[in-house]
């Protein structure tokens, strides 16, 4: 079957694609020496975590427990959980994860720490985590001079097991401007080298220094600082990396195919593609540099000015082709997003289709719902 030939809307994966931007990812690692761990928040699919564990993933980054879970379950052992974790029920479950695989977990504060050391001093178990260093971007994370403080306050639960620190320069996906990119990885990379040096300083060893963003990833493993590199966006990338100037419109391997339903005014044109195929963010945190929701592939009069749920309306500059019942593949501003508003990603290489790709670690996927009373 042709993708043409698809009921719409339609997320479409460009298989040939995709595994190029993978094996590059991979090469770029291989050059340099750092491990890759890549973040699944992005795709969200074990058959796709399983197509970068074959191209020399050494483990994989995780942003929910949902995701960790369904991991574990399919055999990956190599894990690392993004974010502290808090809640009773959450311990229990990083507890239960950590029985089934080489996790490692996140702290910034000793809250967090001091609930985990208590949960894991009850259940007779250890777990080694890392230090969020907060490169710029002030979301979670301790300033880099503070980081061998942390470490020391949280020295004496023996339930936890210092391994490094990491971090995650989100601030690069609200950049002004293509230059930001190199700005935010130098911070980045100054950020990890400053805690890095004062942990050693207070005698703590630091074998793992993770870096974490697809913009920024080939400066961090360029460093040399960095040892790990968590990228996730790559493996699609999206229209807020081509506007950042990460790559061009055809390393974008998820689309979303949509038709034309109507044209009412010259200037107009509306399609059964909306919020709920997008989203309606611009990026990852906000950059200006995206114009509309989304890229219309092979479009460049058409605009994608704005969304219902179930339908967008694209503004035409000037004249187009297109009709009513025609179709169309639109670039996601953010993948990572898109990705998670569908259950199955259609896998083709070169417009014929090939295979289903499930979205299996979406929210609440292995968890089951409470009983009403």
């Amino acid at each position: 079957m042709n993708i043409r030939d698809l009921a719409t809307p339609s997320f479409l994966l460009d298989l040939d694609v995709c595994e190029a931007n993978i094996r590059d990812m991979a090469a770029v690692c291989a050059r340099t020496g750092a491990e890759l761990w890549p973040m699944v928040k992005t795709h969200k699919s074990t058959a796709i975590a399983r197509r970068q564990k074959a191209a020399g993933a050494a483990g994989f980054l995780t942003g929910t427990l949902d995701e960790a879970e369904q991991l574990a379950a399919a055999g990956f052992t190599n894990l690392m959980h993004a974010y502290p974790v808090a809640g009773r029920e959450n311990l229990a479950r990083v507890i239960s994860l950590a029985r089934q695989a080489r996790l490692t977990v996140a702290l910034d504060g000793p809250a967090a720490a001091r609930a985990l050391a208590s949960a894991l001093d009850a259940a007779d178990a250890a777990l080694d985590y890392l230090i969020i260093v907060d490169s710029g971007l002030h979301r979670f994370g301790v300033p880099p001079a503070q980081a061998a403080e942390l470490a020391a306050a949280l020295a004496g639960y023996k339930q936890l097991r210092l391994k490094g620190i990491a971090t995650h320069p989100g601030q690069v996906y609200a950049a002004a401007a293509p230059e930001g990119v190199a700005t935010a990885a130098r911070a980045e990379v100054a950020a990890l080298a400053q805690a890095r040096d004062a942990l050693l300083k207070r005698g703590f060893a630091v074998p793992v220094v993770a870096a974490g963003s697809t913009p920024t990833a080939a400066h961090a493993a360029a460093s040399g600082v960095a040892t790990v590199l968590r990228p996730g966006n790559y493996v699609f990338y999206d229209n807020a990396q081509i506007a950042l100037g990460v790559v061009p419109a055809e390393r974008c391997a998820l689309t979303v195919l949509a038709t034309v339903l109507s044209r009412p005014r010259p200037d107009t044109l509306i399609i059964d593609a909306g919020s709920k195929c997008f989203g309606l963010d611009k990026g990852a945190h906000g950059t200006s540099l995206t114009a509309g929701f989304g890229l219309v592939r092979d479009h460049p009069e058409l605009t994608v000015a704005g969304l219902s749920e179930e339908v967008g309306k694209l503004a035409v500059s000037g004249d187009t082709a297109l009709a009513v019942g025609d179709k169309l593949a639109v670039i996601p501003n953010h993948a990572c997003a898109a990705a998670n508003l569908t259950s199955w990603l259609v896998g083709h290489r070169q417009g014929r289709v090939e295979e289903t790709i499930a979205i299996d670690m979406r929210g609440n996927a292995r968890l089951r719902p409470p009983l009403v009373q």
